[in-house]
């Protein structure tokens, strides 16, 4: 009977250690579940980045400042074929290459050299690529180490200093406009970017005083600021050179109007609305024009033209009031 009754207690302890061992191991299932999930997804992730990193876009070219040294052009993960095309064969990045091998160009003495060029992303103006994004791997030979190379890429503009005088004062004319990336109305110049590569810098700058302030001038009036300025440097100004490619090309207008025309200037709505220029007109007192705008356009702009001038390199004014028109 002992025996019969130890048996059948260790039977009933063997089952509640059953359905015990049972019970815990579905309780751990349930707790593991979401790892598991979490494990399982990982690992889909990690696919789904090799697979995209193993059809990265790329493109080799060779620079005649740096023979025998092949640089990689190569797309971030998910820029389109069209965009990495576009972006090899935009005017941009071409006048950028061509930048880097002039004789002032970072490559021109050896001491650095490009290694590779990230392609980050790309802003359509229609069919023309308008803004280009890129890291360019640049090596100090010397070091061995990487020189800042984060580009932003919009290529060259042109603004216009357009000075009015009007019973014996002389005025400047402003253009206010929202600025989206410093949140900002600004007061500036008439100025805008070239839409080819053709390099009409003085045409576009006619006709972007035309779309902003609504003023037709003609272009034998307009005076190259930039000119004036030493040949080794391009004859442009760079506003950022930390981080931006822009090179801007300052123009001078002189003329002589009516005090009608300040009158009908001042407050004036323009810019193409279809394209999202929302511009008021500003005409403000030249010798008070330094300290109303923190345009970096209009502070070089007034630079060139008094240092200049206190050089004896201003050409006299043409009486141009009759060329002078505004609708």
């Amino acid at each position: 009977f002992s025996l019969r009754f130890t048996l059948s207690m260790l039977h009933k302890s063997a089952y509640v250690v059953y359905w015990s061992v049972l019970s815990l191991a579905k309780t751990m299932a349930l707790l593991l579940q979401p790892f598991m999930s979490l494990k399982k997804l990982g690992r889909v992730f990690c696919t789904q980045i090799s697979a995209q990193s193993s059809s990265r876009l790329t493109h080799t070219i060779n620079l005649p400042s740096q023979l025998g040294q092949p640089v990689q052009i190569v797309a971030v993960p998910g820029l389109s074929d069209s965009d990495f095309r576009n972006a090899i064969e935009s005017s941009l990045f071409k006048h950028w290459l061509k930048n880097i091998q002039t004789e002032t160009g970072m490559l021109s003495n050896g001491a650095t050299s490009l290694k590779q060029v990230l392609i980050q992303g790309v802003d359509m103006f229609g069919k023309r690529v308008g803004f280009l994004k890129f890291r360019a791997d640049v090596i100090d030979k010397e070091t061995g180490n990487k020189v800042p190379g984060i580009v932003f890429a919009r290529g060259p503009a042109v603004a216009v200093l357009i000075l009015l005088e009007s019973e014996g004062k002389t005025y400047a004319v402003l253009t206010e406009q929202v600025r989206v990336p410093v949140g900002r109305l600004i007061l500036e110049l008439p100025a805008g970017m070239l839409d080819d590569d053709k390099g009409d810098f003085v045409g576009t700058a006619v006709r972007e005083v035309e779309e902003e302030i609504g003023i037709s001038l003609n272009v034998n009036d307009m005076v190259d600021l930039t000119a004036f300025l030493d040949p080794s440097t391009g004859c442009r100004v760079f506003p950022s050179p930390g981080g931006c490619d822009e090179e801007i090309s300052l123009f001078l207008y002189r003329g002589h109007v009516g005090k009608e025309i300040i009158t009908q200037l001042q407050g004036k709505e323009t810019g193409l609305r279809e394209h999202g220029e929302l511009i008021k007109v500003h005409v403000v007192p030249y010798d008070k024009l330094w300290h109303m705008t923190a345009d970096a356009k209009a502070l070089m702009a007034i630079a060139l033209y008094e240092m200049a001038k206190r050089g004896g390199l201003m050409p006299p004014p043409r009486s141009s009031s009759a060329e002078f028109s505004c609708h």
